[in-house]
This record gives C-alpha cells, sequence and structure tokens, in this order.
C-alpha cells in the first residue's frame, strides 16, 4: 500500500523533472519562513534559531518566524516538522536530541529521523569540557582517570538529564577510559553546574560559556574539551590531546526540512545558511558564544545525522540507558 509520504515523494520527483533546473528555487521564498523550534524560548537551540534568523533573512530577503513547540524530550515539535506541508516554508532547527532520540526512544518515536526529514544544514557545534571541581586532586584529563580507578564507584558525576550530551558523553568517557562514576540527576545543567561549584558534586560536562567564569575564578578546573581547542580556552587541551580519543560528543544544531521538500529549495536554504553563519558579523557572534561555525550542504549533514544516529545507538545500548 502506498503511504501519503510515497506518494508526494513519487510527485516531488515528477515535478523535479518537468521544472528546469533551479526553476523552484528562483522565485523562492516568496513570503516569510517559519522556523520550529522544538523547545521553549531562551535556551541554545531558540537562541542560536533567533541568531540565524536574523542573518539569514538578510540573504533570502524574508523573514524567520521562530516557532517554539517544547515538550517531549523535543518529539512535539520535531513531530510538527515532519508532518508541515513540504513547500519550504516550514523547517526547523534541531540539536543533539534529534539523533539521540531513536536511540534513546527506539521503536516509540511518532516520526522516522531518517526517513521523514530533508537535512538542510549543520548550521554549528558547541564542545563540551571535561570540568571538576577546584578541590578534586586532578590537573589533567589522565590524572582524573588514574583517581577514578583508584576510587572506583566514588567519583561524583553531576548530570543535567538522562540521554542529554552530557550524559552520553560521561558514559564515553567511562566506557573509553575504563571507569565507574556516581551520577547524581539533576533538572537540568544550571543546577547541576550550581552543585559542582557548591562542591556537592565532582566532575561533569559543561559548555565552554556556562563554565569559563568559574574556571577563570578558580572555582572549577578544566581537564580537556571535546573536539579541537576552544578559542575562549586555548589553554584548554582536547581530550585527543590529553590522551583521551574517541570521545565525540560535541553538542550539535542544524535546519531541516519535510522529507519531500523539493531539492532545489533545500539547496537555497542551505546555501543562504552557510553564508549566514560562516560571515561576520555572525561569524563571530558565534564564537563569542561558544559556538563553532560550520554551514554544512544537506549529504554531509545527512551522512552526520546518520552516524551519530549510529554512535549513539552504540553508547545508549552499551551503557545500558533507559529512559525514564
Amino acid at each position: 500500500m502506498l503511504t501519503r509520504r510515497d506518494c508526494l515523494a513519487a510527485l516531488c520527483s515528477i515535478g523535479s523533472v518537468l521544472a528546469p533546473r533551479g526553476a523552484l528555487a528562483d522565485d523562492y521564498p516568496r513570503r516569510p519562513i517559519r522556523v520550529i523550534v522544538p523547545y521553549a524560548v531562551g535556551g541554545a537551540t531558540d537562541t542560536l534559531a533567533r541568531l540565524l534568523g536574523m542573518r539569514i533573512e538578510q540573504e533570502l530577503k524574508q523573514s524567520f518566524v521562530i516557532d517554539n513547540r517544547g515538550g517531549g524530550a523535543s518529539q512535539i515539535g520535531t513531530q510538527a516538522i515532519a508532518a508541515a506541508t513540504a513547500d519550504g516554508y516550514t523547517i526547523g532547527m534541531i540539536d543533539s536530541a534529534f539523533t539521540i532520540n531513536p536511540a534513546l526512544f527506539a521503536g516509540k518515536l511518532p516520526y522516522d529521523t531518517r526517513k521523514d526529514f530533508a537535512p538542510i544544514s549543520l548550521v554549528a557545534t558547541a564542545p563540551l569540557v571535561l570540568v571538576v571541581h577546584a578541590s578534586v586532586p586532578a590537573e589533567s584529563a589522565q590524572a582524573l582517570v588514574a583517581l577514578a580507578r583508584q576510587k572506583p564507584g566514588r567519583i561524583t558525576f553531576a548530570l543535567p538529564g538522562l540521554g542529554t550530551p552530557v550524559h552520553l558523553a560521561g558514559e564515553q568517557l567511562r566506557q573509553v577510559a575504563g571507569i565507574e562514576v556516581i551520577y547524581v540527576p539533576y533538572r537540568g545543567a544550571g543546577p547541576s553546574i550550581a552543585d559542582l561549584i557548591a562542591g556537592q558534586v565532582q566532575m561533569t560536562f559543561a559548555t565552554v560559556p556556562s563554565i569559563l567564569e568559574h574556571v577563570r575564578g578558580g572555582r572549577a578546573r578544566a581537564l580537556g574539551v571535546i573536539g579541537a581547542r576552544s578559542p575562549l580556552m586555548p589553554d584548554v587541551p582536547s581530550l585527543d590531546e590529553a590522551g583521551l580519543g574517541g570521545i565525540d560528543a560535541a553538542l550539535m544544531f542544524g535546519l531541516v526540512a519535510p522529507a519531500v521538500t523539493p531539492a532545489a529549495i533545500v539547496e537555497r536554504l542551505s546555501e543562504a545558511a552557510a553564508v549566514s553563519v560562516t560571515t561576520d558579523p555572525l561569524r563571530t557572534r558565534l564564537v563569542d558564544l561558544g559556538y563553532v561555525a560550520v554551514g554544512s550542504n544537506p549529504r554531509d549533514f545527512r551522512s552526520r545525522i546518520d552516524a551519530d544516529i549510529t554512535k549513539w545507538t552504540r553508547i545508549i545500548e552499551a551503557g545500558n540507558i533507559q529512559p525514564n
């Protein structure tokens, strides 16, 4: 039986054959574009969507209207993106939960992450940094691993949410280094970092901007950054440099559209996003906020999505992580 998705895909394929190359994008966009953000106002994904929207409007000569649809571990808003009309006038800003949820909620999502979306662009990433309270007697990532091995199951790790990138970074560290830690759950990053600074817990991963002033003030110690060194913490080595390769849990943020959005429109959006995030003033603003501008093409972003789903599935299964 043909599904609605199959029929729409066939119609779009026919249309792409009949229309001259690029014709679909020649007069696009003709009206404002709605950007669904699957979170409430004020978080990192919402902030990035608004910053990008202000810049990309200059490229496309149309408004970007942010539509916040929070709830359900980002599933409510993400489902709304998948169900939208595939004409390029409704797209979505997603983050790492987009590729974590297929593993965390295996078989229970109201959409198919691989099939129901057209990747537009990996807009930016944001590194996480391994940090400890100032009282922890470890001056390097390797020293922390050695300490955890000496005291198995006694080092506490602040957990800002089940299945979050911070949690999965902790799982990668645990599995790569062969250590055991005690996860201490919190309702969000703010309370978890507050207790780290107060010395109630000993370690966590955090975004660079959220921990930077505490590191500068001597209340926390940064031991290693996931990915490349951060320009905001140039003296802190990457975890690869620190001898802990294989930890890859940087936050990612990207644009997606409903699955059968015409390819020419997807390319137009991708090009506009790339120009927006890789040129000033937005590029510099992103660096100041701890992001790394990317602006990938749709094909590279699809490859990243597929690779991340595979990676998180392996980590979640190895850690036997179950959703609440």
